[in-house]
């Protein structure tokens, strides 16, 4: 097993994961089989408890792990399914060993952070490097590890500690260390001192990279380059430049054009077992060029409640793109808070000062398509139902995604149903009827990995009235299951269902036990697009493989969906 560790110096936020991401898009170009491990040094043990303003948003994994936000960067570059053990952090480790010395595993010893803890990290790298991740079921030949956090953060410390010791363990053939950087510009002039600061701390730990990223608004300059080398002890030819470019696709591309593929085949000793000379980057080239070429726009309002960090939406904004690369239109994406677009402010009383209200409802009426993400918390709701609300009335194609399904469901018993106290009993325990509930089988009062996570089925058991195939299921190209990642507390009422769906919202999609509502949808007869799933469908949206719900929204947005959904007929029935 070669290893590829990435670490950052000068601040947070440069894009390590961007960049471990592209080299391995790159490496896997080059017919390599690739894995990748984060560490995040919080005590935290996971990312589900993290409030979406202090980390942004969580990614679920196919096993039910709530992570780190880069785990889904890897996985939308490098086209694999992780697990929970490839995300690494603190509390994970700390836990592992004192849960070890509390069996008397340690048989008497001192536990020490040194070398138990640093064992505990290394042994841990190697164990899930080998967890193979992608189709073949083979282990990967590249594990590709990303140190969260900057080189001096005393958090840090032990995961580089036990990496100085890892170098020795696995040997220098097989460990290549890269140290991404910030090379600001001042008065014009590129400066060197934050690299030489960044590599001068991550040398007295013991690493010394032997590749050096440097983040710019513009391309290194060869004397900036010669600079960087003579003070960091690394060849000019290992001085990358990670300047800003049109779009992140065009990231692996450029690490190419500087040959970092052939300074790793070497560090590695991997040449014969590379194509170095003919990489496998066609279909990316080809998407990343063509997305700068586009000349028309596709304008998606997305309603939400986290919508001041746009990093808590990642996967759905990451999902919008490449639905509408697929149908070759630049997306323009219109923030909008649930609660502008609600009359009232928080005491129920009517709001005063109605420019924000008239502002949000005017960029809904503009926007080509209305999409509303999960969440948590009724802050908001009440918009986001009235969102839901215009769409089906106005004929605006929406998505709703968790929350936002549920939306749609209080929304249409509301309103069509006439039921006009219908509620989620997360918001409402006591309404008479309440169209969403508490699952039972869920823990009320530990939130941690409490909730119905990770991917399950989703059978396509209904057909419209007319008995039309659903827009959801033909988007899936007819597929009778589908599996996709989940993360929610409420669903939902069984007790509902059928009163529901007889009245005009068809629940088309359902789990295996056909208790739990995964899809609805509005018959196309009546609303172009009008999909809700219970489900996170951007946890597994990729950028040449865009999720089936997200690229119905932006084809109904673009006018194409019936000229696709005809195609999707006449390939189904052919």
């Amino acid at each position: 097993m070669k290893y590829v560790v990435v670490a950052g110096g000068v601040v947070s936020g440069l894009g390590k994961g961007v960049t471990i991401s592209s080299v391995g898009r790159m490496l896997k170009g080059c017919g390599l089989r690739v894995t990748s491990i984060k560490i995040d040094p919080y005590l935290n043990v996971d990312a589900g408890t993290m409030s979406p303003f202090e980390h942004g948003e969580v990614f679920v994994l196919s096993d039910g792990a709530e992570s780190d936000l880069d785990l889904g960067n890897y996985e939308r570059f490098l086209s694999v399914k992780l697990t929970a053990d490839h995300n690494i952090t603190t509390g994970k480790i700390y836990r592992t060993v004192i849960s070890k010395e509390r069996k008397g595993d340690y048989l008497g010893k001192t536990v020490q952070v040194v070398p138990h803890i640093t064992n505990e990290i290394q042994d841990w790298i190697e164990r899930v490097a080998r967890i193979p991740v992608d189709d073949s079921g083979e282990e990967a030949d590249v594990c590709l590890i990303e140190v969260g956090g900057t080189v001096g953060d005393i958090e840090s410390s032990v995961f580089f500690e036990a990496l100085r010791q890892f170098q020795f363990r696995v040997g220098d053939d097989n460990f290549c260390l890269m140290f991404v950087s910030l090379v600001p510009v001042l008065s014009e002039e590129q400066k060197t001192k934050p690299t030489q600061h960044g590599v001068r701390d991550l040398r007295s730990l013991g690493l010394s990279p032997k590749v050096i990223f440097c983040r710019s608004t513009q391309r290194l300059e060869e004397a900036t380059c010669r600079k960087i080398s003579n003070f960091c002890h690394v060849p000019p030819t290992n001085v990358i430049s990670v300047h800003d470019v049109g779009n992140v696709y065009h990231v692996p591309l450029l690490l190419m054009e500087q040959n970092v593929h052939r300074i790793i085949a070497s560090e590695l000793k991997l040449a014969t077992q590379m194509d170095i000379e003919n990489p496998d980057m066609k279909q990316w080239t080809e998407m990343a060029n063509a997305l700068d070429g586009f000349k028309d726009t596709v304008q998606i309002a997305l309603i939400g409640k986290y919508t001041s960090l746009s990093d808590a939406y990642l996967s759905v904004i990451k999902s919008l793109k490449h639905a509408s690369i697929a149908c070759g239109h630049k997306l323009d994406l219109v923030w909008l808070e649930g609660t502008d677009l609600e009359s009232t402010d928080e005491s129920g009383e009517e709001k005063t000062d109605k420019a924000e209200y008239d502002s949000a409802w005017e960029k809904i009426k503009a926007a080509d398509g209305v999409i509303v993400p999960g969440g948590f918390g009724n802050r908001g709701f009440e918009g986001k139902m009235l969102a839901a609300n215009y769409c089906r009335t106005s004929g605006k194609p929406y998505l709703g995604v968790c929350l936002g399904f549920q939306a749609m469901v209080v929304e249409y018993a509301r309103n069509v149903m006439r039921w006009k106290d219908a509620n989620s009993a997360e918001f409402d325990e006591k309404c008479d009827h309440p169209v969403i509930i508490f699952m039972p089988e869920i823990d009320k009062d530990n939130m941690g990995g409490t909730m119905r996570l990770g991917s399950r089925d989703t059978k396509f058991t209904h057909q419209h009235d007319d008995g039309t195939m659903s827009t959801a299921q033909m988007m899936y190209d007819g597929a009778q299951t589908v599996s996709e990642r989940h993360r929610h507390r409420y669903e939902v009422n069984p007790d509902r269902v059928d009163e529901i769906h007889n009245a005009g919202l068809k629940f088309v999609g359902r789990d295996t036990t056909g208790t739990r509502m995964e899809v609805a949808e509005l018959p196309r007869s009546e609303h172009p697009y009008y999909v809700g799933c219970q489900y996170h469908p951007e946890f597994q949206s990729r950028p040449l493989k865009p999720s089936p719900p997200f690229h119905g929204l932006i084809l109904a947005a673009t006018g194409l969906l019936d000229g696709h959904l005809e195609e999707k007929k006449a390939s189904l029935s052919s």
